[in-house]
């Protein structure tokens, strides 16, 4: 008897020990003398997250029972296609439809073997993050389950579950990508369209929301769809992908996990289920959100100095959000957002040519130091057309032309040179707080608005340049005329060239690199708003479409500098002569126009919208 009494004593001492921390915070109370009389009571429905008929679970243990269909007690069948969003759908048909808003081409200038057409232009950014980041989802399930962190389903069950889900997905984006044979980017394969690492990624967070989002805790939900779209930005920012993959990739993965598990609802139906959704009471639409989108507007970018417009073209931005709301009631709340927004050149125009041949007078100066490498090449000709076309010749074989490769050779000024694009992209970040409104349409559909304001902070653009070459003597004798009539149009006298000799090597070697272009801006007060309908499918859950609009008016400046190696290149003998020649040059069109690196400036307002689609956590 005493062990019998000893046994349950210890019993019921480590049952209260296990649960005390359920009452760890609750109140303390005193115990009242009951009457002695029967009445009913009602209980009051809780106003916090709850499991509906979920039986109590043990400690997490250790869990490799991967052949086990556990089935818990009190567990309510999922039903066929109850889940269902269809949210990839308008996801994947964005992406399709701004397929046509290409980048251009970045290949190795250094490389045209292939066929591959020279851009003179070599992207230098590449991280391999994204090869790991795919795979975030299924590694956190894995993790968690092994750990006996119960999810939604058993092992067999959630295996096949994810198997349907990555088996409907390899269907979705092989079958178009080698139908649609999309170039990509960085022009090595033509299979860009839709993005496998990007639906791999939302398979994945779909896998984790369904898992353990959905029963467990919202927030694994909002790590996995966060990892995810940061998966489909660093495939635009390493020129593997399109932000159309990106979108639609993204659509296909979020598609093919949610009918995964809606084909194993139908097959398992209740058996292999462990916990039922979640459930939140409060109808407050307070949230938190991650978002991806396109943005549009903002895309053509123009400089002006002397008279001479240069510019570059933009392609469709990739938009990353971060935004969340506390709302007082149903209608309003205050709240903010963080918005990355990543626009990348579609055409660098006079920018993407070290020296443009329309440029005619830039190159007088420069044209001494390419013609000794080259002797005989250059003739004067009779008359000013014949020479105007004999040293555009001269430019088109010896110029920094991107079809003119071979003319660098092991004897000439400059044997090597091309551009590494560091970024190609003009990112703005900013940081916006305000007011958001709600306007309910129902228990699952309403319509919102907002007014932010914040701050706009700019990271620049940049290509550094790379050139290398042989060190070269130059001997001439220079003339002075100022015979009248033989003045510059500005009244000083000509300056002219004699006894030319063509050039030898010094036997020394230069390189330089520097800032090619760079292209920034300054911050500014970035004014927000827009219009959004939002889907509430589950309680704590929502899908948002949105509509936003951004203004901001910003001040770039465009720094470029095309001829600094030529500093590099050249003895101080052969330095003069180019100042020399630019000197007296016949065209005001020259003046100060030199060598040295230049300085374009513009003030733009910038109109930006933004469509895109948020994962919602309501609390």
């Amino acid at each position: 008897m005493k062990i019998r009494l000893f046994l349950t004593l210890m019993t019921v001492a480590l049952t209260i020990q296990a649960n005390a921390v359920n009452y760890r915070d609750m109140d303390s109370f005193l115990l009242d003398e009951p009457e002695s009389k029967t009445e009913t009571i009602s209980l009051a429905k809780p106003s916090s997250l709850s499991l509906a008929k979920v039986a109590p679970t043990a400690s997490p243990k250790m869990d490799f029972s991967l052949f086990k269909l556990k089935t818990n007690p009190g567990v309510k069948p999922y039903k066929f296609m109850n889940d269902m969003t269809f949210v990839g759908v308008p996801l994947f048909l964005g992406g399709w439809a701004i397929k046509g808003d290409k980048a251009m081409f970045r290949v190795n200038a250094k490389a045209e073997q292939g066929g591959k057409k020279n851009t003179q232009l070599l992207t230098d950014f590449k991280t391999g993050i994204d090869d790991y980041t795919q795979f975030f989802g299924p590694a956190m399930v894995i993790g968690l389950k092994l750990g006996g962190y119960q999810g939604r389903s058993s092992w067999p069950r959630m295996l096949a579950s994810a198997a349907a889900s990555y088996g409907v997905m390899a269907i979705f984006v092989n079958g178009i990508k080698y139908t649609a044979k999309e170039m990509r980017p960085d022009g090595s394969t033509a299979n860009s369209w839709p993005s496998g690492h990007t639906a791999t990624a939302f398979v994945g967070a779909t896998l984790l929301h369904k898992e353990y989002g959905l029963t467990r805790s919202p927030w694994w939900s909002v790590a996995g769809y966060g990892v995810a779209t940061a998966t489909g930005v660093m495939r635009v920012l390493n020129n593997r992908h399109w932000i159309s993959d990106v979108m639609s990739g993204a659509g296909i993965g979020i598609l093919s996990g949610e009918l995964g598990y809606a084909l194993m609802d139908l097959l398992f139906k209740e058996k292999g289920l462990l916990r039922n959704d979640l459930i939140l009471e409060s109808k407050k639409p307070s949230f938190f959100s991650v978002s991806m989108g396109v943005g549009l507007g903002g895309k053509n970018l123009e400089f002006e100095s002397q008279g001479q417009k240069v510019g570059i073209k933009f392609r469709a931005a990739t938009v990353v959000d971060a935004e969340g709301a506390y709302f007082f009631n149903k209608y309003v709340g205050v709240g903010g957002r963080l918005r990355v927004r990543a626009q990348s050149a579609k055409d660098f125009g006079d920018f993407a040519n070290y020296v443009a041949v329309e440029d005619y007078y830039a190159w007088e100066g420069l044209q001494p130091l390419y013609q000794s490498a080259f002797p005989g090449d250059y003739l004067p000709g009779t008359t000013e057309a014949e020479r105007f076309q004999n040293e555009l010749t001269f430019l088109n074989k010896v110029g920094y032309q991107t079809e003119s490769e071979s003319a660098w050779n092991a004897n000439a000024p400059v044997t090597n040179s091309y551009g590494i694009v560091k970024s190609d992209h003009i990112t703005e970040f900013t940081g916006s707080l305000g007011l958001y409104f709600n306007l309910p349409l129902g228990s699952h559909f309403s319509l919102g608005t907002k007014a932010l304001i914040g701050r706009s902070i700019t990271q620049e653009l940049d290509i550094d340049g790379y050139a290398e070459g042989n060190m070269k003597d130059i001997s001439y004798t220079i003339g002075i005329d100022n015979r009248p009539g033989q003045q510059q149009p500005n009244g000083d006298p000509t300056l002219l060239l004699n006894d030319l000799q063509y050039p030898n090597n010094t036997g020394n070697k230069w390189t330089d690199e520097w800032e090619y272009l760079t292209v920034g801006a300054k911050s500014s007060t970035s004014f927000g708003t827009g219009l959004s309908l939002t889907y509430r499918y589950k309680s704590n859950f929502s899908w948002r479409f949105f509509c936003d609009y951004d203004y901001t008016r910003k001040t770039f400046t465009a720094k470029y500098d095309p001829y600094h190696f030529v500093q590099k290149g050249m003895t101080t003998g052969a330095g003069l002569l180019t100042d020399t020649a630019l000197i007296t040059s016949t065209s005001d069109y020259a003046d100060g126009l030199g060598v040295d690196a230049r300085e374009y400036k513009t003030r733009k307002s910038m109109n930006y919208l933004t469509l895109g689609l948020s994962f919602l956590v309501n609390f």
